[in-house]
């Protein structure tokens, strides 16, 4: 998705090298710097979002005590 109308600006500093590598990746993939950086924003949203339906999934599971698994692990000879 290449810059739209209903894109919004924002002043990023990066360090020389690493916009330099990005600027040679846009010219290869013929793609813009701003197309890049939001496709990268977005696919570290994507995966926080991922994380957060994780937690939610997890928040149902009981609570365990660590000292109470690390002595069943013991007795089960696992440790």
């Amino acid at each position: 998705m290449e810059e739209t109308s209903k894109s919004k600006r924002t002043t990023i500093y990066l360090d020389a090298e690493t916009h330099r590598a990005l600027k040679l990746k846009a010219i290869v993939a013929e793609k813009s710097i701003s197309y890049l950086i939001n496709e990268a924003v977005r696919h570290t949203l994507a995966e926080d979002a991922e994380d957060l339906d994780a937690f939610e999934e997890r928040a149902k599971e009981p609570v365990l005590d660590f000292e109470e698994v690390v002595r069943d692990l013991r007795q089960r000879g696992r440790i």
